[in-house]
């Protein structure tokens, strides 16, 4: 392909400033302690050679957020999270193919990079997809972490087709109100002829899980294998683990047919595998920074499953998770947003827009 013609990826030939708000945190503290997260100026970052320069509209919040802000500690440097992001582009390296300047784009970007909580962020273009056009900025930027995960772990980890209702079967997602969990069961439901059943453990949480797809809601805070043995008597053929892998192994093992299959998201300290051998099961892991963080040969799937993500919102199969927004992104409202990420409750994905 012959690269598009390319930007001066210079701040001052572009007409972008040289320094730009961010929110970043120095040390790793509680979410109440004002330090954990900042309000702080820095430069603005060049575009690489694959690069884009984004200028970001709007942000999505996930629980790597937290993770990161709790886990690695900077050392005092400034540290920018955020791994989704929706903008435009104002500048673009010179090995560019794929964007143009003032293209829209959404992308979830590298956990190895800074992330997009500023108001202009690099990102490779093999990790872009071009902005749904039905969506606003914010409705956009609560997809692509979350569309990437679900899209990988049901049709690369656990090999599931796209055709449509002629591909039958059982799909157990659990926190099927949350980001990811929202993501799979409107890919499953949209894309393929499974029966997916959710699990959630408020009414709220439930009601949103059924608007999102599912055909059946369970409630994770009682024991799965009575409710899934009266909801799905057949058995399952698959399982998507948001949450509680560890925990409900064995019911995932009870429930699963023989051949059947696990993916899982979510962080623990152990696994005992070894209750799935009886009935060859396969277990999976997804984790979506994988292509970015390794530099695989094939990181630009991922601009393609956003591309076909966004084709799917405008045609009206798939819509934004997004639930609420806090306004601009600023420090005091990240840190609303970590807070409830922090507490478990959050349903859907929520955004923060503008600067």
């Amino acid at each position: 392909m012959t690269a598009m013609p390319a930007t001066p990826p210079t701040p001052e030939t572009a007409g972008i400033p040289a320094t730009m708000p961010a929110v970043a945190y120095r040390r790793s503290l509680p979410v109440d302690d004002p330090r954990s997260l900042l309000d702080v100026e820095l430069p603005v970052p060049r575009p690489g050679p694959r690069d884009l320069l984004v200028r970001v509209e709007a942000v999505g919040v996930n629980p790597v957020d937290h993770k990161v802000r709790q886990s690695a500690d900077p050392g005092g440097e400034p540290r920018v999270l955020g791994w989704d992001a929706a903008g435009t582009v104002v500048a673009v390296g010179p090995q560019t193919e794929l964007f143009r300047v003032g293209d829209e784009v959404y992308y979830a970007g590298a956990l190895d990079r800074p992330g997009a909580d500023s108001r202009y962020h690099a990102v490779d273009e093999r990790l872009v997809g071009r902005k749904p056009a039905t969506l606003s900025f914010a409705g956009a930027a609560a997809l692509p972490l979350t569309a990437l995960t679900a899209w990988e772990g049901l049709f690369e980890r656990l090999g599931l087709g796209t055709g449509g209702p002629e591909q039958g079967g059982t799909l157990l997602v659990t926190a099927a109100a949350g980001g990811v969990g929202s993501l799979v069961t409107q890919l499953a439901r949209a894309l393929t002829g499974l029966t997916v059943i959710g699990t959630a453990s408020r009414p709220e949480s439930a009601d949103f899980a059924r608007r999102m797809g599912a055909d059946h809601v369970i409630d994770h805070s009682r024991p799965l294998g009575p409710q899934l043995a009266e909801v799905a008597p057949g058995g399952l053929d698959h399982v998507f683990s948001t949450v509680a892998t560890d925990r409900n192994l064995t019911a995932y093992a009870e429930a699963l047919k023989p051949f059947g299959g696990i993916v899982a998201v979510d962080d623990f300290d152990s696994l005992d595998i070894g209750v799935l051998k009886g009935k060859s099961i396969s277990f999976h892991w997804e984790f979506m920074f994988t292509r970015s963080l390794h530099a695989t040969a094939d990181r630009a799937v991922q601009h393609r499953i956003l591309d076909r993500v966004a084709r799917l919102v405008d045609a009206g199969v798939l819509t934004t998770t997004a639930t609420r927004d806090l306004g601009p992104v600023n420090a005091a409202n990240l840190r609303a947003a970590h807070r409830l990420q922090e507490s478990g409750t959050a349903i859907g994905k929520t955004t923060l827009t503008g600067f």
